[in-house]
Formats: C-alpha cells, structure tokens, sequence
C-alpha cells in the first residue's frame, strides 16, 4: 500500500468515527430485581399493576415499575437505574475544535513550565553547586564514619575544615590586596603626571591640544548630573551584586551543610520513587556516578593545589611580586579543565613581564616543563581512581558545559559526561547487544 493510498484510508477512518460519534448514544439498560421477577411470574405483574391504579399516570422515576410501550415519550424519561438521566453522547476527539482547544491547553502549560524554569534559574544554580559540593565532602565524610566517627561529627569536622580553608585563603589575599591597591592609588598621580611628560603625549599636545581638550572634557562630565547619576548608580549597582553574591555564597554554604548531614535520606527518598524491579540496578548506577563526581572534583582540587604551592616557590625564588596573589589565583583557575592551568599560567607571566622580561621567560619555561610533569606525573596519580573520560569527550564536554552555564558548566561537564559514559556503557550497550 502506498503512502497515498494509507493517507486516503487514514482520512476515511477518521471521517467514520466523525460520522458515529454524531449518533444518539443509547445504553442499554440493566432491569431491576423486580424486571426480573415479572418476567418469571407473571402474576406479580397485574398485582403490581392493580397496586399502582393500572395508571400510567404513576409512571415516575423511582418507582420500581419499567415502562411499557411509552414509545419515543418513554424513551425520555429515565429508567429506575437511570435517576439523574441518561448519559448523552461521548466528546467527539476527533473534532477540529477539540483537538485545537487541548492542543492550546499543552502549549500554555509547557510556556507556563518553561517561565516558571526561568525565574526559578538563580535557585535551580545554587542547588546544582551545593549538590556538586555535596558530592565533592562526601567521601571525606564517608571516610571518617568508617574509622568510627558519627555522621554528625564527621560533618561538622569536614565543615569546620573547610571554613578554615576559606579563612586561611582570605588571611593570604585580602591583606596583600589591601596593601597594594592602597601602593597603587598613592602612585596613580605620579604615574599620570609621567605619562602627561612623556615625549610622545607632549608632541601629541602640541599638535592636537590633547591635555587641554581632556580636561575640558573631564570638567564637563564631572558637572553633568546624568553622568554622575549614572557612575553612581553603577556604583551602586555594583555593590548590590556584591552583596547578592555574598548572601548566595552563604546559602550556598549552608545548603550544602544540610544536605551533606541528610544525603543518605536524600538518597533513599530518591530511590524510593524508582519500581522495585529496577531499585537494585538504578541504586548502584547511581552511587558510582556520585561516586566519580566526587573523586573527580577532589581530584582536581589536588592538582590544582600543588600546582598553586610549586608556583608559590617558584615566584618567590625568582622574586615576581604579588606571589600570594598570584598563586591562589593559580590555584582557582586549575580548578577549570583543561584551559586552566594555561590561564594561570600567562597571568603570572603578565605580571612578570611588567616587572623584569627575564623574570618572564624563566616563569615561561618552568610553566611548560611543570605542565609535562602535571600531565604525566602528578595527574595521573592523583586522578587514576576517579573518572576515565576520552579526550575527545573530555573536549566537547568542557566546550559544551562552558557555553551554556560559564565557569560552573565547565567545572560539572567532565563529571556529567563521566556519569553519561558511565550509563552508555552499563545500559545502552547491552539492551542493543540483546536486540
């Protein structure tokens, strides 16, 4: 049969059910004990008769009797089991009208689900770190009720932990920041009093009038109201996204403590919903997944740690300011797979160079020779208990995590990926080996 000739049987299918669905809808109706009754005695009958006057005029519903030859009028009244009326006929679904008004009710529900994802993407984003994070404790913790420690203990002791970690990181590079963002202001007019008298602006000057046509300008921005009121309100736009950031770090922070104390109840809540029949399987699938997640993100913070301590005694022996700076920014930017270390890399050779070119080429060679020894040495011994992805995996994930959420896609794309692998090889190739 044609593709032609199935259309056309389509059609004639659904003009017949068109056509059937306009009928009358008759029911047949059950008789009644006492239908029954008169069927098999037919006395019973005139005696129920003679009780009722023989009138018809008794014939109301509810009364026990069953219409006789009431023809069309009695067909309108109903039956004894029949007391709120008879059922009309049936919705026609195959009706234009019907198909669109429930086509438009799907679409208003899935705009509906879809604004409601978006207003709620700020929460989904602090659920997904503090899960993420949640992942990242948790062996540590797992640990620790291994040699004896209640859960309880185990967590205030990884928590307590680390806050100090985050204290420490800020005793290192708030000071420093203070101390040389003060140096910098104390020194901006002197510099801008050497860029003004540098040969190059003054022949500039002479030709152009550049120095007063800067100041006239900076004088007629400083008395515009609109552009005060718009450097303040960026100002204090600014300080509204501090704050936000803030306030969310530390609901981060406390999500994630909450979930790390009830992550085994989180857990059998999660696998209650999942049918018995499939409860064992999807149980342990999913322990391994969370499993690698966390290996991968301790991991990675292990790499990235030596990396930013080996850098910190680099920068320190060769004597490139803002070390403590300099590593710690080392040290989150090795948190980014694959691109990181490189960042981290070139920020220090930046700094370098502005201080002393030969300070830069030194950083410059002991970068590409610790990368060797990173990518052989230490990643992989670090690494050989958690994740296995493919480079080429590994790649489009980070490219892909990176484009749609930023910095945290690319920190959760190799995890996930893992986790995809992970059910591909578990799930999807043996159900397709069975077929």
């Amino acid at each position: 049969m044609s593709v032609l000739d199935r259309w056309r049987e389509f059609r004639r299918s659904q003009r017949a059910a068109l056509e059937a669905s306009y009928h009358s809808h008759v029911e047949e109706s059950t008789p009644v004990p006492a239908d029954l009754l008169t069927d098999v005695l037919p006395g019973l009958r005139q005696q129920l008769e003679a009780e009722e006057g023989g009138g018809r005029d008794s014939d109301v519903p509810g009364n026990g009797a069953v219409l006789e030859g009431a023809g069309p009028s009695g067909d309108d009244l109903p039956s004894p089991n029949q007391r709120y009326g008879r059922a009309g006929r049936p919705l026609n679904r195959q009706s234009p009208f019907y198909m669109g008004f429930v086509g438009a009710i799907g679409v208003l529900t899935a705009l509906l689900l879809w604004h409601t994802l978006g207003r709620l993407t700020t929460v989904l984003t602090i659920l997904v770190i503090s899960f993420f994070l949640t992942l990242t404790l948790n062996p540590v913790v797992e640990t620790l009720t291994r040699r004896g420690v209640k859960r309880g203990g185990a967590v205030a002791l990884v928590f307590a932990g680390l806050v100090l970690v985050f204290a420490l990181l800020g005793v290192v590079v708030v000071p420093p920041v203070i101390t040389q963002g003060g140096q910098l202001v104390q020194q901006a007019p002197d510099w801008l009093d050497q860029i003004l008298k540098s040969r190059w602006v003054q022949d500039l000057d002479k030709h152009y009038d550049l120095v007063d046509k800067i100041r006239s300008e900076f004088n007629k921005k400083i008395t515009d109201s609109g552009f005060l009121s718009s450097v303040f309100g960026g100002v204090l736009g600014v300080g509204a996204a501090v704050v936000t950031g803030i306030f969310q770090a530390f609901t981060v922070l406390v999500l994630t403590l909450f979930l790390l104390a009830s992550l085994p109840r989180v857990k059998h809540a999660a696998y209650a919903v999942v049918p018995a029949s499939r409860r064992a399987r999807v149980m342990s699938l999913s322990e391994e997944i969370m499993r690698r997640t966390g290996s991968y993100a301790i991991g990675q913070i292990a790499v990235a740690t030596v990396n930013a301590a080996c850098s910190w005694i680099m920068m320190t022996i060769v004597g490139i300011p803002y070390a403590a700076v300099l590593a710690v920014s080392v040290g989150f930017l090795g948190l980014v797979p694959m691109v990181g270390a490189t960042l981290g890399a070139s920020v220090v050779c930046l700094v370098a160079v502005f201080d002393e070119p030969r300070k830069m080429f030194i950083a410059l060679a002991y970068y590409v020779i610790y990368q060797q020894i990173e990518n052989y040495v230490v990643a992989p011994r670090i690494m050989q208990r958690t994740v296995s992805v493919p480079g080429a995996v590994t790649v489009v994930a980070a490219l892909a995590g990176g484009t749609l959420l930023g910095v945290l896609g690319a920190l959760l794309a190799i995890p996930v990926a893992a986790g995809l692998l992970l059910l591909y090889e578990e799930v999807l190739l043996p159900r397709q080996r069975r077929h």
